[in-house]
């Protein structure tokens, strides 16, 4: 076994991000002799999976994979879902030897897919670079295993703090590198949420607008507004019908909130309601309805209270923060003071939501630091 072929398929993997939701990223290369003679990956969702991918192109290319190995980032699927089994291709191609890196943590695979193939009398060799395999999917395990969201949760201040300057003043604190890195987190997940406050504000589209040549799914746009106070003549509303859009109000609404959920349908808006379940808050419930409609990923972009109570209500609604730092110092008057994360707050600072060591990368001036939430 060579680490260079699972590198090689940990990369193909990579070119599904974005497109196989809420499928997970799977990369395979057929080795021979030594050296790869297929490759593919999980291009969309829907498409042929990542073993029959490479097997596809093998026979395009009349390349005899019989005897042959294949590394795998992902346990191979043993069931029919979109896509038939990949284990029976495997098998059916004649391939003697099956190394992966990830084990499935889907009730339908996860372990049988290796007994099925070892049953065949392929040699199958589980867990080979499986940290780096298991980076690939922290969205496809959490919800898999949760049924929740992998919630991302992104804000920008300056040096000093400030997400707005004392005129309440916020575009654009980061630069055009890392706001191009922000629409491509859009791209990635397959909804992003904000709060009443910031749709009334800012008046955002939170779509994705990247240049790169590529046809991007476009996220669902989520907005928490208990009272129905999103403007119809927004341009969430006015491109609900091209670009999805669900709003989460009340359950029991006035005659005139009513009014407003007609109108908001009208124009093509989803319009729920979720209620707190026990021991759990209101957000969570929220949360819950998006991962049963199928939404496995959820980007957080909004102001302090929000993010507040995405920290505060209640313990593990976060998995991942994203914190871009601006080289700029805006200050404040003494009033008006703009933070990232705002609500109760803690007493001492051992009872702090501790993040643990970041994850850094530059966008020209800027930086990001990511942190992966241990809840």
């Amino acid at each position: 076994m060579k680490e260079e072929f699972m590198k090689s398929a940990i990369a193909l993997a990579e070119k599904g991000r974005g497109f196989t939701n809420p499928n997970p990223l799977v990369g395979a290369v057929i080795v021979k002799n030594g050296k790869i003679i297929a490759e593919g990956w999980h291009h969309k969702l829907g498409s042929l999976h990542a073993e029959r991918d490479a097997l596809k192109n093998a026979a395009e290319k009349n390349v005899d994979v019989r005897g042959a190995s294949i590394y795998v980032t992902l346990e191979p699927c043993c069931h029919t879902g979109r896509q038939p089994p990949c284990t029976q291709a495997i098998i059916e191609s004649g391939i003697s030897e099956v190394i992966y890196g990830s084990s499935d943590p889907n009730p339908l695979v996860n372990g049988k897919g290796k007994k099925i193939l070892e049953a065949a009398g392929i040699k199958v060799t589980a867990g080979f670079l499986k940290e780096e395999c298991d980076k690939l999917n922290p969205v496809f395990f959490h919800y898999i295993k949760n049924k929740m969201p992998y919630v991302i949760l992104k804000y920008a201040i300056t040096a000093d703090g400030q997400t707005a300057t004392s005129k309440a003043e916020s575009r654009w604190i980061t630069g055009q590198l890392a706001r191009k890195n922000v629409h491509q987190t859009r791209a990635n997940v397959m909804a992003v949420l904000t709060g009443i406050g910031t749709a009334k504000k800012d008046n955002p589209m939170l779509n994705v607008r990247l240049d790169d040549g590529l046809e991007h799914r476009q996220p669902v746009r989520v907005v928490l507004d208990s009272h129905l106070k999103l403007n119809p003549e927004s341009a969430l509303v006015q491109t609900a019908k091209e670009i999805p859009v669900i709003v989460f109000c009340k359950p029991e609404l006035t005659k005139t909130e009513l009014i407003k959920k007609e109108v908001l349908e009208i124009r093509g808006v989803k319009v729920l309601s979720a209620k707190p379940e026990k021991n759990h808050s209101l957000l969570y419930s929220q949360l819950k309805v998006l991962g049963e409609m199928g939404i496995d990923s959820v980007l957080v972009e909004s102001g302090g209270t929000l993010n507040g109570s995405f920290f505060f209500e209640e313990k593990g609604l976060v998995q991942e923060l994203q914190v871009y730092i601006a080289p700029k110092i805006f200050g404040n008057d003494g009033h008006t003071i703009f933070n990232p994360v705002k609500g109760k707050g803690i007493e001492l600072p051992s009872e702090c939501i501790n993040l643990g060591k970041p994850q850094i990368e530059v966008f020209g001036e800027d930086i990001l630091l990511k942190y992966v939430l241990q809840n």
